[in-house]
């Protein structure tokens, strides 16, 4: 009876860790991230090509920023020249510069400076680094500290300040990323924008208390969290080990996951609004992402228990891969640009965003994460 109890228990443990496998699987996950960023390039094959939806924008602005920090992720995994060539033409297209002009203190215009940076260490050039030399050491310089007012920031301009951190072997602006994130953290609104108590954050002063949503719960938006939980793992990835304030990004991104495992929906995705099912509580693919991003991380440094964590990012991934990914390469239910869970609503399996690229990105971070899982 002992024999066939443990038997069976063996049996039941590699069931599940082959149904991990396969949903984890290298080719796989190649696979439906190549399906993705195929039907994006394929509709955009002029990199320089404005951005029309209610008015007419640069391609170089962060909805399109952050759609290459995912492709310059996919290319790490999977270096085909033509991806370098996408991000270079990009690039070029926009002569290394930023959207507004080259002296901006908006993280959204600078996003685009974490592919400048990744382009120039492929293949150093000193062109792919001079309006981005200038900018940061602008924001170097200078006392402000309160830029970051809007958790978008966060992921839109920690990571710059990481990359040239490690770029010029100089700890000034990894303390400068850290007083203008614990500014954003601690100061911004009435007590700052994360809240310990829940472990997550308010997008910004707006929603901070007396807000509240119609349950009687505090407003958490999925991709402001999702924006907040990637930078900090981005962050992670690129300062060195012993880089000052390190162990302050990894409390809070612990915290941050620790707090999204309750709120997972049954079906694997998170809602809109984290806390409010019932206010524009559907099904959301960015958030989703981003958080599987972030949590993959987490598990593949040790930071995050895996036999916790692994179940809730094992679901969220198939969720995405099911039930957003369709046949050719569009993601569905990916909420349009915005600060709050009302905008862009409602949000379907067929209905496109007023941007695509973001989502995009957000989707080749968790996968470019997930196929670097041993």
């Amino acid at each position: 009876m002992r024999k066939l109890v443990l038997l069976l228990s063996v049996f039941y443990i590699n069931q599940g860790i082959a149904q991990v496998q396969q949903t984890f699987d290298k080719k796989t996950i190649l696979a439906q991230m190549e399906l993705a960023n195929k039907y994006f390039m394929d509709k955009w094959p002029d990199t320089g090509k404005t951005i029309i939806t209610n008015k007419e924008r640069p391609s170089n602005i962060w909805t399109r920023g952050v759609y290459y920090e995912g492709l310059m992720a996919l290319h790490e995994i999977y270096p085909k020249d033509v991806y370098y060539k996408y991000a270079y033409d990009w690039a070029e297209s926009h002569k290394w510069g930023f959207n507004g002009g080259n002296t901006t203190r908006n993280a959204d215009n600078y996003c685009a400076a974490q592919t400048y940076i990744d382009l120039y260490n492929l293949e150093p050039d000193s062109k792919k680094l001079k309006n981005t030399k200038a900018n940061i050491a602008m924001l170097l310089n200078t006392p402000q500290n309160d830029d970051w007012s809007w958790v978008d920031a966060i992921q839109m301009g920690m990571p710059v300040f990481a990359k040239m951190g490690v770029l010029d072997n100089d700890n000034r602006y990894y303390e400068k990323m850290y007083d203008m994130y614990m500014y954003s953290r601690d100061k911004h609104g009435d007590h700052g924008l994360f809240n310990p108590k829940d472990g997550l954050w308010w997008r910004d002063a707006d929603f901070d208390p007396p807000y509240k949503e119609p349950n009687g719960e505090d407003c958490y938006w999925s991709r402001g969290n999702g924006w907040v939980i990637a930078a900090l793992a981005k962050v992670l990835t690129i300062i060195p080990e012993n880089a000052p304030h390190r162990d302050q990004y990894v409390k809070d991104l612990k915290a941050m996951a620790k707090a999204l495992v309750p709120i997972q929906r049954a079906d694997g995705f998170w809602n809109v609004s984290l806390h409010d099912p019932n206010n524009f509580g559907e099904k959301e693919a960015s958030g989703t992402a981003l958080f599987v991003y972030g949590m993959a991380y987490g598990i593949n440094t040790g930071i995050l228990d895996k036999k916790t964590y692994l179940p809730v990012i094992e679901k969220a991934w198939k969720a995405l891969t099911t039930e957003s990914l369709q046949k050719n390469g569009f993601l569905g239910y990916l909420q349009s640009t915005g600060k709050e869970p009302k905008d862009g609503q409602p949000l379907s399996v067929d209905k496109m965003p007023d941007f695509e690229d973001y989502g995009l990105g957000c989707f080749l971070l968790a996968g470019s994460e997930l196929y670097k899982m041993k």
